[in-house]
């Protein structure tokens, strides 16, 4: 589990940093700087609590440091997945690829990372520029544009560890570096219009993609292509990227996410199986009911499905193979359950969502309690029907094991009541519940259960968090700026006058919508799809009517269902992985799983009061 896949895609293995001397204390250095980061992002907005409540004011600037320390540990975390090899990608080709063919796929597709990389660096030093000119301050007289230098300093370490990245060989890094200059230059010296350069070079972005170049490279490659085939600034790319990555609210989904990790690297999940196995253990399907119960708990928190089912896979695969389900049976609940936390809050999707739309988090939590509760249950009880029915194989429950477990796990189990206390006690905002969350579980994981040494895990667990939170980061900025020039295009205004001309149904308009969303999510990356996809589908749902929240819940299910989408969904891709099972026979037992939640999106769509039900209910309360 030290090094667990990121939510959202699949990577390849890291050889190894086996660097020495100035390399190596480079390397320190930078798991040190992005661990003070995140430090200092979870410690100031629990200062800025107390001394809201002792003093009746906050701390000067207190809101911008934190702003852009997230900008920090973006750049700096986006660094560190390029040094480990871990920029978030598709790889469909490179994985199926062996040998030399394997070797030629990695440098073309290396190559057009760097040269794409190398305009963004270019253009973050354009931004720079342009706000070192301007003077603005941070706070304390701190001129805004020595933060904003992260930028062309990321992008510049990133090109560099892509280029070594490309070949285990100087001779195909060599071919790798003389291949991204001569794409630079035809960029620069284009034979003819740009405007008429723009689909070859788009086709070429696409290949690089398929061959495994990084999702971040694919979005900021194509705002890019777009953006210079009209004639407009390239630095209104690193632009979004700083607009975004600064915005008030982000800061809670490192915070949130770091809280999952401290989980998932203690001992949490040995803890949490042992209480719902006591619980539940009993009943026909019990562990199919633990399964889908503690995979909806550590997904709602770590993220995605990537360090669920890598964390807790292990250790639920023998558990329900014990208890006499089928391999198959076994393999599809696994698969299935990995990303059932999705709606569930504080995860990471929903809040980038609410961002996206411009919703409140809060509400956007709250409509995705009774949806997640319903496809949680939905896996249960597929997993009840698969559950061997001789009575032999069950146990008895006893009140003795079930307190001794409750116990023993009761810091943890506390961990939502501390998130929801936080989120709506009102007396903090969502990020400064977010830093008291992950506050609470290092206390807990450090020095409560003592599973992680201060000195010893601490900085790994969270230069790993780090490390995740970069490339998502990575890839929600540049695709802002993609975002950017869709709306420059009036894509959504020629979008909304298409459906309303089209479609007169609000049914239908559901309908299609669950099956555009469905082949979006088997294709495009969470979060990329969030922030490309969501600002097309709002305007259009306002008019057909639809409630805002329920159609991010809609958006959300169906992200979900797309991990189990063939033939390159986020789950099967993991379960592979983990389990060392063929691709086709994760599918095979993927299926059944896939059909059960497509029924639960479509209760979800067409019964909105599962969603608006609990945000009108609280709102009138309040």
């Amino acid at each position: 589990m030290s090094n667990p896949m990121p939510p959202g895609v699949a990577y390849a293995e890291s050889p190894g940093e086996s660097g020495k001397g100035i390399f190596r204390t480079l390397h320190r250095a930078e798991n040190l700087a992005i661990t003070a980061a995140l430090a200092i992002m979870a410690m100031l907005p629990l200062a800025e609590i107390v001394v809201r409540k002792l003093l009746g004011g906050g701390i000067s600037g207190s809101t911008s440091f934190i702003q852009h320390l997230t900008l920090i540990v973006g750049m700096l975390g986006g660094a560190l997945a390029a040094r480990e090899n871990r920029l978030l990608s598709f790889a469909a080709v490179e994985t199926f690829l062996k040998g030399r063919w394997k070797t030629i796929a990695k440098i073309l597709g290396s190559s057009v990372a760097a040269a794409v990389t190398l305009v963004l660096f270019i253009a973050g030093i354009q931004f720079v520029q342009i706000e070192k000119e301007a003077g603005r301050l941070l706070a304390y007289n701190i001129p805004i544009w020595t933060i904003e230098a992260i930028i062309p300093i990321g992008f510049g370490a990133i090109i560099l560890r892509v280029l070594r990245h490309s070949s285990g060989r100087w001779a195909g890094r060599a071919i790798t570096t003389v291949l991204a200059a001569v794409l630079l230059w035809g960029a620069l010296q284009p034979p003819v219009s740009p405007k008429d350069m723009v689909i070859p070079f788009v086709t070429i972005l696409l290949i690089a993609t398929v061959l495994g170049a990084p999702i971040f490279v694919t979005m900021g490659g194509a705002a890019l292509i777009l953006f210079w085939g009209k004639g407009e600034p390239i630095a209104s790319i690193p632009i979004a990227h700083y607009e975004l990555v600064t915005n008030p609210s982000l800061p809670t989904v490192p915070l949130f996410i770091l809280a999952g990790y401290f989980l998932a690297e203690g001992g949490a999940s040995k803890r949490l199986i042992r209480v719902f196995q006591a619980f539940v253990g009993q009943f026909r399907g019990g562990p199919a009911i633990v399964t889908a119960l503690v995979c909806a708990f550590f997904t709602s928190f770590t993220g995605g499905s990537g360090v669920t089912i890598l964390a807790l896979g292990g250790l639920l695969m023998p558990v329900l193979l014990a208890a006499r389900y089928t391999e198959k049976d076994a393999l599809g609940l696994l698969t299935g359950a990995g990303s059932l936390g999705l709606l569930f809050p504080p995860c990471l999707p929903l809040i980038l969502y609410a961002i996206i739309a411009k919703i409140p988090i809060q509400q956007i939590f709250l409509g995705g309690i009774i949806p997640g509760i319903l496809l949680v249950v939905m896996t249960a009880w597929w997993g009840i029907r698969k559950g061997p029915r001789n009575p032999a194989v069950r146990k008895t429950f006893s009140w003795a094991e079930a307190r001794q477990a409750s116990w023993e796990a009761k810091w943890e189990l506390l961990l939502p009541v501390v998130a929801f206390v936080g989120l709506f006690g009102g007396f903090a905002t969502p990020v400064e519940a977010a830093a008291v969350t992950a506050i609470y579980a290092f206390i807990v994981e450090t020095m409560v259960y003592r599973d992680l040494n201060i000195l010893r895990d601490i900085p790994r667990v969270m230069s790993e968090c780090g490390l995740l939170v970069g490339g998502v980061f990575l890839i929600l900025g540049v695709a802002l700026g993609f975002t950017n020039y869709l709306v420059d295009a009036e894509i959504p205004t020629h979008a909304v006058e298409w459906a309303t001309h089209s479609i007169h149904s609000p049914y239908l308009f559901l309908f299609l919508l669950n099956l555009v969303l469905l082949v979006a999510g088997s294709l495009m990356e969470i979060y990329a799809a969030i922030v490309v996809v969501v600002p097309l589908i709002v305007p259009i749902a306002m008019a057909f009517n639809v409630d805002p929240v329920h159609l991010g819940i809609i958006f959300l299910a169906n992200m979900e269902l797309g991990f189990l989408m063939p033939p390159v969904g986020l789950n099967l891709l993991l379960a592979s992985y983990r389990f060392g099972k063929p691709m086709l026979e994760v599918c095979r037992a993927a299926i059944p799983m896939l059909i059960v939640l497509f029924i639960g999106v479509l209760l979800i769509t067409y019964l909105p009061f599962l969603t608006t039900f609990l945000p009108r209910w609280l709102g009138r309360s309040g």
